[in-house]
């Protein structure tokens, strides 16, 4: 049996939430790879919102198993806010997830080097969410860094504590007043909680259930264009979010990859810093803005808005080797007269189909144009009855992309979705 995988391919919130909740019906394991709880994924059913942000979204599903693998750093207190709203609504959580002892746990003092880091940066930050992500990433490719099976040891403390000073060492440099001790009691308390899961040897876990022939749906957070290598650097996460990235995240091996789902917004939207050859930033971006509710789930953020950007689209494409597409928020479009993607980027004056190194390069992006189709997709549920000029939109992006558009979401709800026969 092998992993299947759910990616952003764009700069993150692209409905991957919703996806791996519909897909879910059909994987017996759900399983987080990387990021932490800076992602907020968003699931709409029976007329309700839930919004996870480190438990896997799959959990609303009975007989499930949800794993929270290995490359995934975890808030141990956001983590059991998040764990008591689902069992508030009767949800067994602690007997669908499973958490790998190999995860790496977020500290209070790594939301504090976050808020002092980033502060420092003045015009230069980089739009961390403050979640102390990234210090977190650093403790652990640093081998400085506290795990999750770490709690189970007779020292946990120590060990805590060794790294705690190491942080207020760090923080000398920076001018920022912060009290040390702040959450701690409450981080303490929270990790008991998290204790009352099935801590587990991920890699031999997720080796387990693919020996006994269980499919595996692995699900990413934030987007391909935030990856850490390929990403626009350094305005990107910590985490390897391509499809790289679940090997490493869950302890399996490359040939165990099995499908690659690569999920896009109909148009681009970005948070925080960073390079958008298709923002836009006129009335026509705030209109998608408003339409498309394009506000962060975790900070509520205002988001950048933009066209469809078929460039970067590519590049993603490539690095993980998608082999069906999921186009998400398609409804949005549907009130606009014209519709434009970007085929190609002006880079100083240079026509290129390539992203390019720079991160601060100039680019200009050329659009093809479309006519918009001027009506609510969002009651439509066979694809017979979608509009010409929307399926002309889909089409083309196919055709540029070289990959089959298998599903479309019309809006946030479960039953908004469409599955295309692409035979």
């Amino acid at each position: 049996m092998k992993i299947d995988v759910v990616l952003g391919l764009q700069w993150g919130d692209e409905g991957k939430g919703k996806i791996v909740d519909v897909l879910a019906n059909s994987y017996p394991v759900i399983a987080r790879f990387q990021g932490g709880p800076n992602a907020g994924h968003s699931l709409h059913f029976e007329g309700k919102k839930f919004v996870l942000h480190t438990v896997p979204s799959g959990v609303f599903r009975k007989n499930t198993v949800n794993i929270i693998g290995n490359g995934v750093v975890i808030d141990p207190i956001i983590f059991r806010e998040e764990c008591m709203e689902i069992e508030a609504m009767g949800v067994p959580v602690r007997k669908r997830v499973m958490i790998s002892k190999k995860a790496h746990l977020i500290l209070p003092t790594h939301r504090i080097i976050d808020a002092a880091s980033e502060a420092s940066k003045g015009a230069s930050k980089i739009g961390s969410t403050l979640k102390g992500i990234g210090p977190a990433y650093m403790d652990k490719t640093g081998r400085n860094g506290v795990r999750v099976g770490d709690t189970l040891a007779p020292d946990f403390k120590k060990r805590f504590e060794a790294l705690k000073q190491k942080h207020i060492s760090f923080l000398k440099q920076f001018d920022y007043e912060y009290d040390a001790q702040e959450k701690e009691a409450e981080w303490m308390e929270a990790v008991e909680y998290m204790k009352s899961f099935p801590l587990i040897d991920g890699e031999y876990t997720v080796n387990h259930y693919l020996s006994d022939n269980k499919k595996i749906l692995a699900e990413g957070a934030q987007g391909s264009m935030l990856d850490v290598d390929f990403g626009s650097y350094p305005f990107v996460t910590s985490s390897s979010t391509t499809c790289a990235g679940v090997c490493i995240g869950l302890g399996a091996a490359p040939g165990k990859i099995g499908k690659v789902y690569g999920i896009f917004k109909a148009y681009c939207t970005r948070v925080g810093s960073g390079p958008f050859p298709t923002e836009l930033n006129d009335p026509t971006g705030e209109e998608l803005r408003q339409k498309g509710f394009e506000f962060g789930a975790t900070t509520g953020r205002p988001r950048r808005t933009g066209w469809l950007d078929l460039v970067a689209l590519k590049y993603a494409i490539m690095l993980s080797g998608v082999n069906e597409l999921i186009m998400m928020k398609a409804d949005v479009l549907d009130s606009f007269d014209t519709i434009k993607a970007a085929v190609a980027y002006r880079v100083n004056g240079v026509e290129t189909n390539q992203v390019p190194y720079d991160t601060y390069a100039r680019i200009e992006p050329v659009y093809k144009e479309f006519k918009g189709w001027k009506k609510d997709l969002s009651s439509i549920r066979k694809e017979e009855e979608l509009p010409f000029e929307f399926m002309t939109y889909v089409r083309f992006i196919e055709k540029e992309l070289n990959v089959p558009v298998t599903i479309i979401s019309l809006g946030p709800d479960r039953e908004q979705t469409i599955f295309r026969n692409n035979d």
